[in-house]
């Protein structure tokens, strides 16, 4: 999920900073020795294959999406002259790490135990030096981890994010991204309407959305729609 600012922004969801041009991060490339047993694991991950192209000059490309993101993986022959296994730290964001965790080891993946860092840094020490067995103090938002690599060695770190940072919003869009913030938007709203002067529905709804991506907390983006409503007390 995302969030909003201490002052409400004004400017569209996803639009450019002055003078600045959007640019979308929405493909990794890793290295591997075998394309075929790297698609097979990949597709055991669960993950979407979105490609699988072979050219007649021996260059292949396979990519695959993770659920729920915005960038995709590629890897494939001629495609990168990296060794097989370099790609380390590859982050991928999760709700709940538990759950993210359990789902892997149901498909037969192999998974390291949720922990969080001792010492800074230590969710990238491959001998899981500076690393506390269980999940963050009251699980929180940014601190708890599980990892496991793929059969070159490409290493993968779930990491469990609760309540974004400011500034660090939804950059991407997804069905299921969107629905679940428009049922949060749904709920706080509903909370705070009959008690509410008379408006629009969507103006509140924008301020709270607004307010969720820029890194606001449900409870400080229901504040910024309501004074959106009625303006500074």
């Amino acid at each position: 999920m995302s969030t909003l600012s201490a002052s409400p922004s004004k400017k569209p969801i996803g639009s450019p900073t002055a003078g600045l041009v959007d640019m979308g991060l929405e493909v990794v490339v890793i290295p591997v020795a075998d394309v075929d047993r790297s698609k097979k694991f990949y597709t055991e991950l669960g993950w979407q294959l979105d490609a699988d192209f072979l050219y007649d000059n021996g260059f292949r490309v396979v990519q695959f999406t993770p659920p729920g993101s915005g960038c995709s993986l590629q890897f494939g022959s001629k495609i990168t002259s990296a060794a097989p296994g370099s790609a380390q730290g590859l982050y991928l964001v999760v709700s709940d790490i538990a759950a993210a965790r359990e789902d892997l080891i149901a498909r037969g993946i192999q998974v390291s135990e949720v922990f969080h860092p001792g010492t800074p840094g230590a969710q990238f020490k491959s001998d899981g030096s500076g690393r506390i067995s269980g999940p963050a103090p009251e699980h929180a938002t940014y601190g708890s981890f599980a990892t496991f690599r793929d059969p070159d060695g490409n290493g993968w770190l779930f990491q469990e994010v609760t309540t974004r940072l400011p500034g660090r919003g939804l950059g991407n869009f997804d069905v299921a991204t969107l629905t679940e913030l428009l049922q949060e938007t749904e709920k706080h709203h509903s909370e705070y309407e009959p008690t509410a002067p008379k408006h629009q529905w969507s103006a509140w709804y924008a301020a709270y959305i607004v307010a969720r991506q820029d890194g606001k907390t449900p409870e400080e983006a229901a504040k910024d729609g309501k004074i959106h409503i009625e303006g500074a007390a």
